[in-house]
């Protein structure tokens, strides 16, 4: 997968994340540009939860609707 694939997919992907995880703001999508890590940070720190259950709830994210993680990300986890 090429860097324009990627960001293309981020593109899209960002409206679902928008979705899950409401108290993300524009700034946060900024930082996480694609990046799962950064993702995980900024969910436990805007919604208050543990690094556990940020992991818990992306993972599940993931899995839903038959994604494929490794084709979510920029970085392989």
């Amino acid at each position: 997968m090429n860097k324009d694939t990627v960001e293309g997919n981020w593109k899209q992907l960002k409206g679902k994340v928008k979705e899950q995880w409401g108290k993300l703001t524009d700034d946060d999508f900024d930082v996480i540009a694609g990046k799962r890590d950064q993702l995980l940070g900024r969910i436990q720190e805007r919604h208050g939860i543990s690094r556990e259950e940020a992991e818990t709830q992306v993972k599940t994210w993931e899995s839903a609707e038959g994604r494929t993680p490794a084709a979510l990300w920029f970085e392989k986890y």
